[in-house]
């Protein structure tokens, strides 16, 4: 009875000092007073209960709050209607998030008391089930909104510049209709487009949706819907584009008439994602996370980051694969795209989620100008490897010698980026460049300079030498190849191909000119029978030997008409002037010149027609195919 009494004396003292108390300065003065002229009103006594009731007060308040908003957000939760189809519906939603956000917010600092932190568990558990239905309509926004055009109206003009076979495109349209109400991007020409994937309207709505998610510690969650409807969308544009996924074992194995087809296609794909679908992406995610950068760049590589994998695996499969010469040209392709979207990489994926996939494009466009380098190994160890085997008859071009000069001729067309190619790293490209492809020619020379060993006859060994020379000087001349040998590249070799000419005609034709020499003693009017004699022997024997020598060499080819104009031409110089002197002389002779027409089978002109007839091949052809 005594507690019981005293604890009605304290509950009197706190009405009175709540009663007369206009501030709770003023109580605490009040409840110090009773304290002071009573030991039973302590302060602590008094001050304890008073916490307990405003506590107790409190408590009921925050039960209270939640209870509205279980009534509030459970009527939304448990609808079989979409919240979203009824804007008045979506608002009192987010406001009752918005207060049960806050409410957790206001009470987390107290949640060490078992009474709040009962109210905060039940609070939590709320939240998520609100949060679990705002992600269904995440969902369902992101796809009826991607339902519908998901290109700007500056993109229904672009026609489809592939070959796939439009039968087939309408069947894939239909399924995609059908089955997944996924808008795809159809191969345009144009980088210049702006995609707005999802109507304004959804946009924002969906980003009154994030804001609560992420406030609410459903960031991730919402990205991984977000970014799950939009892979499929980009997945199923870069399909359309006639990208496949692909190992690197396929790759390999595949012919290479089919993989040429499968670079083309990813040389397009790539263009339009780096340049048009990746940087919608990017704008999409930015609206919708508005204000939440972390959530938008996650949101974003989880979207991209498969059809990057995929884009960059091909090319990565390309520059690890086989490095045969002709496959040269595609991988420069290869190398010149990749190269030229390094810009788009580096402005695209430069967080801290993406900023892997940056890093691995650059490695890869890396990776394959070594595969280009290692190609122009490849093209040395072919002329190496190319055997001296049988003689090209007549002294033609060799096939090794037009592969090698035609391959460099395109592959100088990519002159510039031949030279980013073989950059060293003192930052020279053009002598780099240069000095490579001086090496192959050298190797070339050399080679040619064995095979012409395989000839029994000089001069037929000068004339393939001279054929070849002057092919290899003609295909560097007038090409960016000639501008990387240099002007003294180009004038050095012309005169190895004059030093071939006259190594041909001292070994072919100087025993010919030796029989019209006559003795220093020797006169047009002598009639010596001795020296009769021997100018009867001589001319005979120089009609055998040049009538050998046109039989022969007529069979020889000079695929180019200039140098066998230029033979032609030396030869008359030389040879005309001295047999007219020797005939003058035999005719001058008194006892030849009776019998001069028995002796004299070829008149000047005779030997000049001869001529023309040397090096038109053995069925008349000068070689000219060989050369085109």
């Amino acid at each position: 009875m005594a507690e019981s009494g005293e604890e009605k004396l304290l509950a009197v003292a706190r009405h009175i000092a709540k009663t007369l108390g206009h501030d709770t300065n003023t109580a605490d003065d009040i409840l110090k007073i009773f304290s002071n002229f009573d030991g039973r009103f302590s302060l602590e006594k008094l001050s304890q209960k008073r916490d307990d009731d405003d506590d107790h007060r409190s408590y009921s308040a925050l039960e209270n709050t939640l209870n509205s908003l279980d009534r509030r957000i459970s009527q939304h939760v448990s609808s079989d209607h979409p919240i979203w189809s009824d804007p008045a519906d979506s608002a009192a939603f987010l406001d009752a998030v918005d207060e049960l956000i806050a409410t957790l917010d206001d009470w987390s600092p107290l949640a060490a008391d078992k009474a709040v932190g009962a109210c905060l568990v039940r609070a939590e558990d709320m939240l998520q089930h609100a949060m679990l239905r705002a992600e269904e309509e995440f969902r369902s926004l992101m796809e009826r909104g991607g339902g519908g055009e998901s290109f700007h109206e500056s993109t229904r003009s672009l026609c489809s510049d592939s070959e796939d076979d439009d039968v087939d495109d309408d069947e894939e349209e239909a399924e995609v209709e059908e089955d997944f109400q996924i808008p795809v991007a159809k191969p345009v020409a144009d980088y210049d487009v702006v995609i707005d994937a999802l109507p304004s309207g959804t946009v924002h709505e969906l980003h009154e949706i994030a804001k609560r998610m992420v406030a609410a510690g459903f960031g991730k969650e919402c990205s991984h819907v977000y970014s799950t409807c939009r892979r499929e969308f980009l997945e199923e544009s870069l399909s359309r584009l006639g990208l496949q996924k692909l190992s690197i074992e396929e790759v390999h194995k595949m012919p290479w008439q089919t993989l040429e087809d499968k670079i083309e296609r990813w040389i397009k794909a790539s263009n339009v994602a780096l340049r048009i679908l990746f940087p919608s992406e990017r704008r999409l995610c930015s609206h919708v996370f508005f204000g939440f950068s972390s959530a938008s760049d996650l949101s974003f590589m989880e979207v991209c980051r498969g059809s990057t994998i995929q884009l960059l695996n091909f090319a990565d499969a390309v520059a690890i694969g086989s490095r045969s010469p002709e496959r040269l040209f595609r991988i420069l392709d290869v190398y010149e795209t990749l190269r030229d979207l390094i810009p788009e990489f580096e402005s695209l994926f430069s967080d801290q989620y993406s900023v892997v996939l940056r890093n691995e494009a650059i490695t890869i466009w890396k990776r394959l100008g070594e595969a280009i380098r290692g190609i122009f190994m490849e093209l040395e160890n072919l002329i190496h490897r190319d055997p001296a085997k049988a003689a090209v008859p007549g002294g033609g071009l060799h096939p090794i010698t037009r592969y090698v000069m035609n391959y460099l001729r395109a592959a100088c067309r990519s002159k510039e980026t031949l030279k980013q190619v073989f950059e060293t790293d003192s930052g020279e490209s053009d002598s780099s460049l240069s000095v490579q492809i001086a090496w192959i020619m050298d190797l070339l020379e050399s080679n040619l300079e064995s095979k012409s060993k395989i000839y029994k006859d000089t001069a037929l060994s000068s004339v393939f030498m001279m054929n070849n020379g002057r092919y290899i000087v003609q295909k560097a001349r007038d090409s960016e190849l000639g501008s990387l040998l240099g002007d003294d590249w180009i004038r050095k070799h012309n005169g190895k191909v004059r030093q071939y000419h006259v190594s041909y005609q001292r070994s072919s034709w100087n025993k010919v000119l030796n029989l019209m020499k006559l003795e220093s003693g020797s006169s047009m009017a002598s009639n010596n029978g001795v020296s009769g004699k021997s100018m009867k022997e001589k001319l005979k024997l120089f009609n055998l030997q040049f009538e050998e020598i046109c039989r022969v060499q007529s069979t020889w080819c000079v695929f180019d008409e200039q140098l066998r104009e230029e033979i032609r031409i030396s030869l008359e110089r030389i040879l005309l002037p001295a047999y007219g002197n020797f005939i003058g002389r035999f005719e001058n002779v008194s006892e030849l010149r009776k019998h001069s027409d028995k002796y004299i089978k070829y008149g000047v002109e005779d030997i000049e027609a001869r001529l023309q007839d040397l090096f038109h091949g053995s069925n008349g052809s000068t070689g000219l195919d060989a050369f085109w």
